[in-house]
């Protein structure tokens, strides 16, 4: 760090698995960063469901050359906070947590951001990595934000020989829907579709088309949710007939989307549709010179194109940028 004047190398916004690479791989070229993140290190993986295993093998979601030591095939949510904490650590990766920046402005030279406790950092560099999770895709319906409507799922003990009603039969809404069935739970899925999506983890399908099967989990298709009440979920099929499902818990698992609001606070200009901000597709440099993206973000409403696995390589290509950047740099200042 730029200890006498507090100007950070590179500010890499988000402390997740895709940002702590970024900050690994710059360690590694010699160049220090600061992570900011407005929660703790890998929120979005403390918040998943407590027994989730990821789809991903180990070796896949290894971040900067540092093995992923696991007995199994497919790492769990604890062994993967466990790797990634460890990982900084090694690194000595620098953090701010419980830090949220709320703007980032371009002023000369420096990034300056802004942040919710009035704190504020600049910076030469900024790699944006906030992911998705932290915005859940609203349906845009009465009743959406109720207390007993969620839209992370956790663990199942709170719902036992209760009604829950799952929209949304994506991988999350399968793999929560089984979990409640197993502890005790009466478990109705709603899909949009004909049938659960293509998405959900292969190795849960028999299990959830079995269940069906048997009686034991109820799936609904074709059911488009319009509004959520003390009564239940009201749903409307195709035919234009209604139905309202009684629950005593609803979660709407319909995916996440990046923070579009955000990043325009940042100066940059997402697709109003597809929310994809323009950058350059070799370097992950946004139209803003000197700031990144990298992960999930820079994959608009197509949040299944970007994972981990292919998130860390932007991490490599960045950091090996702003470090060929910082050597012509110093090369110019020489001559």
């Amino acid at each position: 760090m730029s200890a006498a004047d507090n100007i950070i190398p590179v500010a890499i916004i988000g402390g997740g698995p895709v940002g702590i690479a970024a900050g690994a791989e710059l360690k590694k070229k010699g160049i220090d960063s600061l992570i900011i993140e407005k929660g703790s290190v890998t929120e979005s993986i403390r918040r998943y469901p407590k027994r989730m295993k990821f789809f991903s093998t180990a070796e896949n979601i290894e971040i900067a050359g540092v093995p992923f030591a696991t007995g199994n095939v497919k790492a769990d949510r604890n062994e993967a906070m466990q790797y990634y904490r460890k990982v900084a650590a090694y690194f000595k990766l620098d953090f701010a947590l419980r830090t949220e920046v709320t703007q980032i402005e371009k002023k000369g030279d420096l990034f300056h951001a802004a942040t919710k406790d009035g704190r504020g950092f600049r910076a030469e560099k900024v790699i944006i990595a906030t992911g998705y999770f932290t915005k859940p895709r609203m349906l845009d319906i009465p009743g959406e934000n109720l207390p007993h409507v969620h839209h992370y799922y956790d663990e199942p003990y709170a719902h036992s020989f209760g009604k829950v009603v799952i929209v949304g039969a994506g991988n999350s809404g399968v793999e929560a829907a089984l979990e409640l069935y197993r502890h005790d739970v009466d478990v109705t899925l709603t899909a949009r579709g004909d049938d659960i999506k293509s998405t959900a983890k292969y190795w849960l399908v028999p299990d959830l088309k079995n269940r069906i099967k048997e009686g034991k989990i109820k799936l609904i298709t074709g059911a488009v949710p319009r509004a959520i009440d003390e009564n239940g979920v009201h749903l409307t099929f195709r035919d234009g007939t209604t139905k309202v499902l009684p629950a005593d818990a609803v979660y709407l698992l319909t995916g996440y989307l990046p923070d579009a609001d955000f990043l325009k606070r940042c100066g940059l200009k997402p697709d109003p549709k597809s929310l994809i901000v323009p950058h350059n597709p070799k370097t992950f440099e946004t139209d803003i010179s000197g700031m990144y993206l990298c992960g999930t973000v820079m994959a608009g409403v197509h949040t299944e194109k970007v994972f981990i696995e292919n998130g860390r390589e932007h991490a490599e290509v960045i950091a090996a940028h702003i470090a060929e950047r910082s050597a012509a740099a110093r090369q110019v200042k020489t001559d």
